[in-house]
């Protein structure tokens, strides 16, 4: 999907949150919008300083989580791409990138029975599908972190859940295992960190890409209050879904206004937006604080 793009570099893709703009054929920048995703649907309303604040995550766990997986970070810096005049509109919210082959399924890590988990639990015992013990409640820490993969959906439909044998049917059998790996090792490297600094993380999903040598490799965004849900560890409490600091205030208004979760989404009030801002504000300096 492209879209007039405000920089002279060529717009190449607008997804639900990020634009790519091509720099030259192994590389692009991606840049972090305000925009927000609720349920697949972009909203009207963007949350100030969303972006900047997304970008600022990532850059920290990619670095923090560096020699676990290749990531997607070229070495080159915006202002060597984006000319002088146009820096302003990028300013802390673009990145230099490799340019990947996406691997086509969303790698989603649950640490926590929560969410559409939950909600399957309570029908079948299990969550994607994986058999789970009895007598878990909702924010159950699970025996171990599992892997539930979905499809990659387009901008405007849903991503829906697979089973890992689905999975592999889409990428190889191969390709599934060394996805699965990666983003458990990548969650419990990340979970432990943010434990020490009074945040769960409950789930979170990563993408991956690969390199014109077929390396696996770590792209878009990593655990971000966009791609994760965070906990803050003093309020946590089995049998209760503790706030969050992320869009889940924003979800969970929606869920109680009557929509039918398809676009356009609601017109959400001004103090939702303003805490939603507030609580990503508050994740990045919780996880960056010394």
């Amino acid at each position: 999907m492209s879209t007039p793009s405000p920089l002279s570099l060529k717009n190449i893709y607008s997804g639900k949150v990020r634009d790519l703009y091509e720099i030259d054929a192994k590389r692009m920048l991606m840049v972090a919008s305000d925009r927000l995703s609720a349920f697949d649907v972009i909203l009207d309303q963007p949350i100030p300083g969303k972006g900047q604040v997304l970008t600022a995550v990532s850059n920290f766990w990619f670095g923090q989580l560096r020699g676990i997986v290749p990531d997607h970070f070229t070495g080159d810096r915006v202002e060597d791409v984006v000319p002088a005049a146009e820096l302003p509109l990028v300013e802390g919210r673009a990145v230099v990138v490799k340019r990947l082959q996406p691997v086509p399924v969303e790698a989603i890590v649950r640490g926590y029975l929560v969410g559409s988990g939950w909600k399957e639990y309570q029908a079948s015992g299990t969550v994607c599908g994986i058999p789970l013990p009895a007598g878990l409640q909702e924010a159950s820490r699970l025996p171990e972190p599992i892997f539930t993969p979905s499809t990659k959906a387009e901008v405007g439909d849903h991503d829906e859940n697979i089973s890992y044998a689905r999975c592999e049917e889409i990428i190889g059998s191969e390709l599934a295992a060394k996805v699965r790996d990666a983003s458990i090792r990548l969650y419990r490297a990340a979970a432990e960190y943010a434990l020490g600094k009074g945040i769960i993380i409950a789930d979170t999903k990563f993408e991956f890409g690969l390199d014109e040598d077929g390396t696996l490799t770590l792209m878009d965004e990593v655990l971000t209050p966009d791609s994760s849900r965070f906990w803050p560890a003093d309020q946590y409490a089995e049998g209760t879904n503790p706030p969050s600091f992320d869009k889940q205030i924003i979800r969970n208004w929606l869920e109680n206004s009557g929509w039918n979760k398809e676009a356009p989404a609601p017109q959400v009030p001004q103090d939702v937006i303003e805490l939603t801002a507030a609580k990503y504000r508050e994740a990045l300096e919780r996880l960056t604080r010394m």
